[in-house]
């Protein structure tokens, strides 16, 4: 558990604190980027305010904004971490801003960071307190709160969406930031951590701080400190599943390049090898299928490979499948039929199987017909009681156009 003063000094007094942290604005005239969102929720500038859950993406400023209104509230503020703490913890922050308030006549705000991580039983222990005006609560979140907490909590607070920054408005946080700390810095330096760091302005601002304690950097050495930390990936949350839909897009697009790129953004990142590598198994037969029935064999390898090996020699295994996948035929041919089928199944009762394929047809029952003793391995019978469409139709492309003129040829 975190408790942290209202007194916004403590952003500038101390020296060896990050830059990020020393440099926050302790009013909303030096709150930059976020103008629209103020003038859409005026509430907030205000010295009464409802309880609130700030959403929008890292470094737009949730935290600084916090403690601004709570400075201009003239409230207490304390300070909790979702991930650090419990339900217990929490209750002991409740119960020091109740003590305060009924022993002082002072307010409180409970600041709750990552609130999307709160379970059910978090989440309720504020609800009566919210409802009953105890304390006033601000929540920060990088999640669609709408999503991530619960309806009660949401119908007892307002959700402020703050806009992703701008490289304009991260060189104008630089600018000022080197202003005030007297900090020399060309600004083509200053620009291109504007430009690489994703309108994260804490991002930007440490990347600042560390190029401001090490002087003797050469440009090609912070340009490379500056790339390195400018990679957003993320294993659970939106980055994730867009860079692997990208990844398989690309794929089945037939444009290998592309693949590859996306493979590598993923190994960058730290995605999980054998999750990709499985992914291109699910590929191989949901986009390729019967038309290059090699696919699936090499993306089975490349997961044994991949699994047995692991990084960073597996990225090898991952390119060649990646880029094999990517080139070859396609066709959702077999994908397309199990669906259907799947439908199919699930609008029936019980399809019963002819007495001529069971284990032990009954007595009397004509015998089945062995293909392997026919002419060309074949013969006709039926293999349904049932009037079925016809679920899979080979595509022309590849090996399946073979099966296709086979299967028309037996059975049309």
């Amino acid at each position: 558990m975190n408790l942290e003063s209202n007194q916004m000094g403590l952003f500038a007094c101390e020296t060896k604190t990050p830059l990020a942290f020393r440099a926050r604005p302790t009013n909303l005239t030096g709150f930059i980027g976020q103008d629209k969102m103020l003038q859409r929720y005026s509430f907030l500038t205000k010295e009464n305010f409802p309880s609130i859950v700030f959403w929008g993406p890292p470094g737009t400023g949730k935290t600084t904004l916090a403690f601004i209104l709570a400075q201009n509230s003239d409230k207490e503020i304390y300070k909790f971490n979702a991930v650090l703490g419990g339900v217990n913890d929490l209750k002991k922050l409740i119960k020091s801003a109740l003590e305060l308030k009924n022993s002082f006549g002072k307010e409180s705000i409970i600041f709750i960071d990552e609130i999307h991580r709160f379970n059910k039983a978090q989440q309720d222990a504020l609800l009566p307190h919210i409802e009953s005006g105890s304390f006033t609560m601000i929540g920060a979140t990088t999640e669609n709160p709408r999503s991530s907490i619960n309806r009660a909590l949401l119908s007892r607070i307002q959700i402020v969406e703050l806009s992703p920054l701008t490289t304009d408005n991260i060189a104008t946080i630089l600018k000022n930031t080197c202003t005030e700390f007297s900090i020399t810095l060309d600004d083509s330096t200053l620009q291109f951590i504007a430009d690489y760091t994703g309108g994260d302005a804490r991002k930007a601002l440490n990347i600042l701080d560390i190029v401001n304690d090490n002087q003797d950097l050469t440009a090609g050495e912070i340009k490379s400190l500056i790339l390195e930390n400018a990679r957003d990936y993320d294993k659970n949350q939106d980055r994730h599943y867009d860079v692997i839909s990208a990844f398989i897009k690309s794929m089945r697009g037939s444009d290998p390049q592309a693949a590859i790129l996306w493979l590598a953004i993923m190994l960058d990142g730290g995605e999980d090898p054998v999750f990709i590598a499985r992914r291109l198994v699910i590929f191989a037969s949901e986009d390729i299928g019967n038309a290059d029935p090699l696919a699936l064999m090499l993306a089975t390898s490349a997961l044994t490979a991949v699994s047995s090996i692991g990084m960073p020699e597996a990225r090898i295994n991952l390119a060649q499948a990646t880029t094999y996948l990517a080139s070859t035929v396609k066709s959702n041919a077999a994908y397309k039929a199990i669906n259907e089928a799947m439908d199919f199944v699930k609008e029936k009762s019980t399809t019963q199987v002819p007495d001529h394929l069971k284990s032990f047809p009954p007595k009397g029952t004509p015998p089945y017909k062995y293909p392997h003793k026919y002419p060309n391995h074949f013969v006709k019978q039926e293999y349904t009681n049932e009037v079925i469409p016809k679920f899979y139709n080979p595509s022309d492309m590849g090996r399946e156009k073979a099966l296709k003129e086979r299967l028309s040829k037996l059975w049309d």
